[in-house]
């Protein structure tokens, strides 16, 4: 999800835009960061390391999608990750991403769970749940990147998800959600 930002004062909420990611656990999004900035500059270090569950719209109200994202946290349980070795989506995507191993299931239970409300996913390709190492970049920085975290571990839990809107040319946090409980902040 390009632009990922901070929370801060919120303007009312682009209504062609609602986004549903999981963010990382601290130490683990700095790690990736510095992978992610090693392989493709500053600039894409910017934006944090993160799971996309849906990057998309709300298909009437954004209100009205914005509470079925609530009631999908609330009624969903939190799950471990697991994220072992890379893959790409090469040729078809010039992407290098960290595979999930464990938690593959639930992300695609939430996507289905944030579909079936009115939320709508915008991207041409089905829904892979991944964490993106490299986009878009040269041959050798995408080899390289596929090639130095090939042997990359790391676990961790998932008691949240961060509902985004697009405002002022970036994604920015709106809510965090705990799984299974109410708004974290």
């Amino acid at each position: 999800m390009p632009g990922i930002g901070q929370s801060g004062a919120s303007p009312a909420p682009h209504p062609d835009s609602l986004g549903v990611i999981i963010s990382m656990p601290p130490e683990l999004a700095r790690e990736l960061s510095a992978w992610r900035e090693l392989f493709g500059g500053p600039a894409v270090a910017a934006i944090p390391p993160h799971v996309t569950l849906v990057s998309g719209r709300a298909k009437g109200s954004w209100a009205e999608a914005a509470e079925h994202v609530r009631t999908v946290a609330r009624t969903a349980a939190p799950f471990d990750v697991s994220l072992r070795g890379t893959g790409t989506f090469a040729p078809i995507s010039p992407v290098v991403f960290l595979n999930l191993v464990q938690g593959v299931e639930n992300c695609l239970d939430l996507h289905e769970q944030l579909l079936a409300g009115p939320v709508e996913h915008m991207l041409d390709f089905e829904f892979h749940p991944h964490l993106t190492i490299a986009h878009d970049l040269d041959e050798d920085a995408m080899a390289r990147a596929e090639r130095e975290m090939a042997d990359f571990a790391a676990d961790f839990r998932v008691n949240t998800i961060g509902l985004y809107d697009y405002t002022h040319g970036g994604w920015s946090l709106r809510e965090e959600l705990k799984l299974g409980g109410d708004r974290e902040s």
